[in-house]
């Protein structure tokens, strides 16, 4: 795994909201990474969470999944996306890129665009999570060769420096964001095109799309997101489970380990935490 990050990278990172990594897994990672998310998205079969009564889980149907095949938190419930997942480099990676002291996982994503699947809309991520945070960040795991043509991401460089909460649902208008905010409008999109292997970095209030799959192949990504330590409940309930909502209230630190395990720390006191591979 290629984690060593330079000054420039790092640089590069604060300035624009994303970061392109080509040549983050070798062959034989890449292959690891490839076993283990396929053989976990097939066990999840049609549930999009782990079980449990989550406040957003239910099945799968087939309209669900025009845009994308998404399946959250794979590393609860597979031995194999977890071993990847609790990685203290890609906690380091996130935290060096962000400038904190502690990373625990937000969430992971399977995010599978299918043969002909339908573009995904502009929008932040970190508006939608049940914490804010401008060093809110993601890693995205190309898993396949990732093209114009078959559903490559999009990004706003600089975007992430304003934060928008009050743009409409989407729907399935791909430009709804600009018609709340002109000025994106006027911006020129970076195409995140990478060889399978490679990866990015992204900020969670960069504003980013990806086009449809225009091939009859699939577009596999593994994703995880990333949240600052001692970050608080905003009362958004998202992926949180039933568990957690019936016992926090805004304000609350989101710091239990079996949901959002820490990952990285510079704190000695809590480093005991963080070593888990």
């Amino acid at each position: 795994m290629n984690s060593q990050l330079t000054s420039a990278q790092v640089a590069f990172y604060r300035q624009n909201g994303f970061l392109i990594i080509e040549d983050f897994l070798n062959e034989s990672e890449l292959e690891t990474w490839r076993s283990a998310v396929d053989e976990a998205v097939a066990l999840r079969d049609a549930n999009r969470l782990p079980e449990g009564a989550y406040h957003l889980a239910r099945k799968v149907t087939a309209g669900d999944e025009a845009v994308f095949r998404q399946r959250i938190n794979l590393w609860m419930d597979h031995a194999g996306v977890r071993a990847l997942m609790l990685d203290g480099r890609l906690g380091k990676m996130a935290a060096d890129l962000e400038g904190v002291d502690g990373i625990r996982i937000w969430h992971d994503q399977a995010l599978i665009k299918l043969p002909w699947a339908n573009p995904t809309t502009w929008h932040q991520d970190n508006t939608k999570w049940s914490f804010a945070s401008e060093h809110a960040i993601t890693i995205w795991v190309a898993l396949d060769d990732v093209t114009i043509q078959n559903g490559c991401m999009f990004f706003m460089p600089g975007s992430h420096k304003k934060r928008r909460d009050d743009y409409p649902a989407a729907g399935n208008h791909v430009g709804a964001m600009f018609e709340a905010y002109p000025d994106l409008g006027e911006m020129e999109p970076v195409p995140v095109v990478m060889p399978a292997g490679g990866c990015s970095f992204h900020n969670g209030l960069i504003v980013h799309a990806a086009n449809a799959n225009m091939t009859p192949g699939p577009r596999r990504a593994f994703t995880c997101a990333y949240m600052p330590d001692h970050s608080t409940f905003n009362g958004i309930p998202n992926v949180l489970p039933r568990r957690i909502l019936d016992t926090i209230q805004t304000g609350d630190p989101l710091e239990d380990e079996d949901q959002n395990p820490l990952i990285h720390t510079c704190d000695p006191t809590r480093e005991n935490l963080s070593r888990r591979v």
